[in-house]
């Protein structure tokens, strides 16, 4: 599932497509996790003016008009010249004045919607703060985890506590701290907390710079892969040994996700 970095990475390189006029408008499958919009015509003649990222939304704002975009678990965006074939899951075209934006989702749980109030009322609202800014902090987050009996693998991926931090994410920023996944959220120290704030700033950022991970077929909108991956120490590496002390890697699920961790490095702390 396309996580912060990737998301971020696709709107940036979706920046061709800036100040081009919108020319014609294709959908080929309107049932994503909503249906697209059936108005979707008013775009015709406008101009794409912005784009810019809320979590794991991309706003792509027109002229007079927003919308609101979500990979899902399998979504992508690329940029194709307009004679080049259409492929399977292809749901959605927008042709600009010189190049078309296809929408690809074989899972089909992504969305393409309008920016309306409702949208920002529902989906926007209830988010918590950007990871990479100001807001998150430790004092942020020690107000946030004080009640939380939940693991902290699970309350930092919360998008109410902090948005887009996956799973490759979260599991790295525990690993490179020693913090066992399932420690109770509430039981973290102060220096904990103060590191864990900046470590998770370290690892988005350092992820952003590398383009993502690609895992399995993630690439940006001009076709190219992310490296992140190639720095991953712990997760995905279960049977493996420890990069620091050479103990076999551990997996557990906390939340419905794979938790990779070393029993040695990260003790479980009641």
């Amino acid at each position: 599932m396309p996580e912060l970095p990737e998301v971020e990475t696709t709107k940036n390189s979706l920046t061709p497509l800036l100040q081009q006029k919108v020319m014609a408008i294709t959908v080929y499958q309107p049932k994503l996790r909503w249906p697209i919009p059936s108005d979707l015509e008013q775009l015709i003649g406008k101009r794409l003016t912005e784009l810019s990222r809320r979590s794991k939304y991309i706003f792509a704002q027109f002229e007079e008009k927003n919308m609101l975009w979500h990979l899902g678990m399998s979504g992508s965006f690329r940029l194709c010249k307009f004679d080049e074939p259409l492929r399977k899951h292809d749901h959605f075209v927008i042709r600009f004045e010189n190049l078309e934006l296809r929408y690809h989702d074989p899972r089909r749980f992504g969305c393409i919607l309008w920016l309306d109030e409702y949208a920002q009322e529902k989906l926007i609202a209830p988010l918590g703060p950007e990871p990479l800014s100001t807001a998150f902090n430790a004092d942020y987050l020690k107000n946030a985890l004080q009640r939380k009996k939940t693991a902290i693998k699970v309350a930092i991926m919360d998008n109410h506590v902090v948005v887009g931090v996956g799973n490759i994410y979260a599991t790295e920023s525990l690993f490179n701290l020693g913090i066992h996944p399932s420690q109770s959220a509430n039981t973290l120290t102060i220096q904990q907390i103060e590191q864990l704030t900046v470590e998770i700033k370290r690892i988005l950022a350092q992820a952003i710079q590398l383009g993502g991970s690609t895992l399995r077929d993630y690439t940006n909108a001009m076709g190219e892969n992310g490296y992140f991956q190639q720095t991953l120490l712990a997760y995905g590496r279960a049977g493996e040994m420890c990069v620091n002390c050479e103990t076999t890697l551990e997996n557990i699920k906390l939340g419905q996700r794979a938790s990779v961790f070393c029993p040695q490095c990260q003790p479980l702390k009641a």
